[in-house]
């Protein structure tokens, strides 16, 4: 159970996004997908959720293949985006409900949700009305409406000031109790306060995968490690 990546390949023209990546994420870790800007994670990630199509290997969540069964792996697969698209125009709970419909979840998940991610106070303001740590919650809510197995969140604390980071950091660490993450994030605390293993690809390539405390025993810290493979 988890996640298992065979030989995953995709190019754009004559650009190689990935080149055969392999891995697995056994259920209920929490892993850490680093790499330097055009590395292959965005691509890793919307191929895992089925956004985009690989031109080659193959995908499997909870055992079941991604390009044979779509709708079923979705179904396990919470995602937030690096940009965190949104209905600026709709009203928190009004959004959430939108969602929850979607996802044909029952209406008492949306307050569960709410409550979960501390958007009690703003549930009846606009979603533009928010403030960028509330957007980020919004988000997140969205995300784990379905109570997925497998969560994926891209750059999850991208503009939060330090005390948005903290608060949604620890939503994320209780979060990780009970789900699979996979957490992308140029933010080494962030990786280092949440996560047990890192994957780091490079030039869509992984070019390590072993848990986070090997890599402080080989590096000072994993910046030094990140900066070390990546050059």
């Amino acid at each position: 159970m988890g996640i298992v990546i065979k030989d995953l390949t995709k190019k754009y023209g004559n650009q190689l996004a990935l080149n055969k990546v392999s891995f697995s994420i056994e259920q209920g870790e929490v892993v850490g997908l680093l790499g330097p800007n055009g590395a292959g994670k965005s691509t890793l990630m919307k191929s895992i959720t089925n956004a985009i199509i690989p031109d080659n290997g193959e995908i499997l969540v909870n055992n079941s293949s991604v390009n044979t069964n779509p709708i079923e792996t979705k179904s396990q697969i919470g995602f937030l985006q690096e940009n965190n698209p949104l209905y600026m125009d709709m009203y928190v709970k009004e959004y959430l409900e939108f969602v929850m419909n979607i996802r044909g979840e029952k209406k008492q998940r949306v307050a569960e949700v709410i409550a979960e991610v501390g958007l009690t106070p703003e549930q009846h303001k606009k979603i533009n009305q928010l403030s960028k740590g509330y957007k980020q919650r919004v988000g997140l809510a969205q995300a784990i409406l379905s109570k997925p197995e497998i969560l994926i969140l891209d750059e999850p604390t991208n503009g939060l000031d330090p005390n948005q980071i903290i608060e949604i950091r620890e939503l994320i660490r209780e979060i990780g109790k009970n789900t699979t993450i996979i957490l992308s994030t140029h933010i080494m605390q962030e990786v280092e306060a949440l996560c047990s293993r890192v994957i780091l690809l490079n030039k869509g390539e992984i070019v390590a995968d072993q848990p986070i405390e090997e890599f402080k025993g080989q590096y000072q810290n994993l910046e030094d490690a990140f900066q070390a493979l990546t050059k």
